[in-house]
């Protein structure tokens, strides 16, 4: 194991699969073909030195997948981290330095900056959120509105911004919800339903009224999913639950209202905007040096 194999294994990602969405993006921006600007600017023999500055400030993620695409693109290149994942960098500063043959790394620049803005924006977004409910008990949980392919990617960065993974795929926890619900004809026969297939699969039931969470806790449900509940109401579910579950708000939810949502007791705040809508932290890179 190579010791950037050992760094992804660290972070919780699975190098193979880290590799395939790099390799993935790289061949996608060169089509088949080559970079044409760089190899018709830099020559074939320059080694050099650049630097991932970030332009503003924000939580950083993604530096060990930034490293593979690198290498990918020259098995030869050096890399340092000057940030660890999950730092809070202001503007101006440098994350990660990589050194080697100039044209490889201009040719992955774009790879590697398209990755670690959107993960770097991922988890800024994400420590806002946490931010905004610190004190309170409550956790913010992510959803599975990620982009395809890039899944395991962004509930990483999730976790470097502080928040905690719902499920990361239909098999490894259930959830019933409406349609769920109305296919087997009530949440008590869903829930059932589930338990028997899968007897140890973790179990979250959505609940649009008080009286389907009441549904919900009698069926022996230990996770409810409380969706579009206003803070009346998210504090009348805190109260008839008793502790007999965990609560988890959704639906509605933005940064202004996250501190009165999570003062209610809930113990989530699931939010799907961590990943379908953040928007990329600006990081750059320069070309410092070249021999």
């Amino acid at each position: 194991m190579t010791d950037l194999d050992r760094n992804l294994s660290a972070a919780g990602l699975d190098p193979g699969a880290v590799r395939s969405v790099a390799a993935a993006a790289l061949a996608e921006d060169l089509a088949g073909g080559i970079d044409v600007t760089t190899a018709a600017t830099v020559p074939s023999a320059e080694r050099g030195r650049a630097d991932l500055i970030a332009r503003a400030p924000g939580v950083v993620a993604g530096l060990p997948v930034v490293a593979t695409v690198f290498w990918l693109a020259a098995p030869d290149v050096e890399w340092t981290a000057i940030a660890a994942d999950g730092d809070q960098v202001r503007a101006g500063q440098r994350v990660l330095t990589v050194s080697g043959p100039i044209g490889p790394i201009l040719t992955a620049e774009r790879t590697a900056l398209n990755l670690l803005c959107h993960l770097s924006g991922v988890a800024t977004v994400t420590r806002q959120w946490v931010d905004a409910v610190a004190g309170t008990g409550a956790r913010i949980r992510d959803t599975r509105k990620t982009l395809p392919g890039l899944r395991a990617l962004e509930k990483y960065a999730v976790r470097c911004g502080g928040g905690v993974n719902h499920r990361m795929s239909l098999s490894d926890a259930a959830l019933i919800k409406d349609n769920h619900v109305a296919a087997a004809g009530s949440i008590g026969a869903a829930f059932a339903a589930v338990r028997t297939m899968a007897p140890g699969v973790p179990l979250e039931v959505e609940c649009d009224t008080l009286d389907q969470v009441a549904e919900a806790l009698a069926a022996g449900a230990d996770l409810i999913l409380l969706d579009n509940f206003d803070v009346p109401g998210l504090g009348a579910a805190v109260g008839l639950a008793g502790g007999r579950a965990l609560l988890e708000a959704s639906g509605g939810l933005v940064l202004a209202n996250a501190r009165s949502v999570a003062e209610t007791g809930v113990d989530y705040l699931a939010v799907g905007a961590l990943t379908h809508s953040a928007p990329a932290l600006d990081i750059g890179l320069d070309l410092v040096q070249a021999s």
